[in-house]
């Protein structure tokens, strides 16, 4: 759709919008901005609905797909199975293993005892735990854990290059940031996401380790037809090799928008903080979505500009995106994943998903410029 056909249906959406308002309200007065924002929320409802249907129909796609603006619902669908054995299906109330999107909540529990005083990003990791006082080590700093460059190897012991030097994505950085926040806080990593889910509101999330299995979706690999279920989920998660500050969250798309919306919203976090974890300190090149930035805990695309992460363990790939300009929350779930096709080839719905979305948010962003210019002068 070019421009001006997306500018005229705005437009009647806008009338339409004004004499229902009217109709409504009768004597009270209707700010233009609201009625602009309703009539750019029903224009972006349509154009996600028809795309995004789509990919649920060519990817034959079991997950759970939510994009939200606020309070307002702009596509919502659950489509598929919560265990293929049973057959008992998705819903909006699905727990899904989130993987590596864990680690911005990790990174958001650092940043909350630097808040309190309790350390500083730039502390030396060797300040907290034993065994990184030589051999390079002794400069590794917490932020280089943060945004992966410590040179931290996941498989070796070794360091893979000198720390702050080059971006090495690495789990076992992280889970020393889980050691971290138990060391300064003298509570296990479990109970302080657990404290910080309840500062949030995020009532149906737990950890890997606190998991009751409430309407888990459990992960497989395979397909619909021929499925091989992921074993000891989600308690797998906790091992070493992944371990909970890197991988073990479980959480629902509600909970997720929740959280998008508090954090970058300012409410968990203190503004210079929240400045800290959200601008580039590094540049990663991803193998699925490409050269991106990296802060805390979370990769940055600047156009449109979006606070994102994916996750991946075996039977899990998902990926959960913030455009802060809109304050429009994605997030996309999956519990099954056919690695016979390639790991860059299971996200596709995921990249297409994100395409779509990135895209809106131009388009959202261009009407609503458009759109208010003749009002700003009544």
């Amino acid at each position: 759709m070019n421009s001006k056909k997306i500018l005229y249906f705005a437009f009647l959406l806008f009338i339409i919008s004004c004499k229902s308002e009217k109709e409504k309200f009768a004597a009270q007065p209707i700010s233009p901005e609201v009625i602009v924002e309703n009539a750019v929320n029903q224009f972006e409802k349509s154009i996600l609905k028809d795309k995004i249907d789509s990919v649920f129909s060519k990817y034959h796609f079991n997950g759970s797909v939510a994009v939200l603006k606020g309070e307002n619902m702009l596509y919502q669908k659950s489509e598929g199975f919560q265990n293929f054995k049973d057959k008992a299906k998705l819903d909006s109330n699905s727990v899904f293993a989130i993987a590596s999107i864990s680690k911005q909540f990790t990174a958001v529990l650092i940043l909350l005892q630097e808040d309190q005083v309790q350390l500083n990003t730039e502390d030396k990791v060797s300040k907290y735990l034993k065994g990184f006082e030589k051999n390079g080590f002794e400069n590794i700093s917490i932020k280089n854990l943060l945004n992966h460059t410590s040179g931290i190897s996941d498989s070796g012991n070794g360091l893979l290059s000198k720390p702050g030097e080059k971006f090495h994505y690495s789990n076992k950085g992280y889970r020393l940031l889980g050691e971290i926040i138990e060391k300064v806080s003298g509570k296990s990593y479990d109970e302080n996401a657990l404290e910080l889910f309840k500062k949030v509101g995020m009532t149906n999330s737990s950890t890997a380790n606190l998991s009751q299995g409430n309407h888990l979706a459990g992960a497989f690999l395979g397909n619909s037809k021929k499925f091989q279920e992921i074993v000891n989920m989600p308690k797998r998660l906790a091992n070493k090799e992944i371990s909970v500050p890197a991988g073990g969250i479980l959480t629902t798309v509600s909970d997720l928008h929740l959280w998008n919306t508090k954090l970058y919203g300012g409410q968990i976090l203190k503004p210079e903080t929240l400045k800290k974890m959200t601008e580039k300190s590094a540049d990663r090149n991803h193998p699925v979505f490409g050269k991106m930035e990296y802060g805390f805990g979370i990769m940055i695309n600047t156009a449109p500009r979006s606070y994102f992460h994916s996750g991946y363990v075996k039977g899990a790939p998902s990926l959960n995106i913030y455009y802060p300009e809109t304050k429009t929350s994605v997030i996309i779930l999956s519990n099954i994943a056919n690695e016979a096709i390639g790991k860059n080839a299971i996200f596709n719905p995921h990249k297409e998903i994100k395409k779509i979305t990135d895209s809106a948010q131009n388009k959202v962003v261009e009407l609503r410029t458009e759109m208010l210019k003749p009002l700003s002068s009544l």
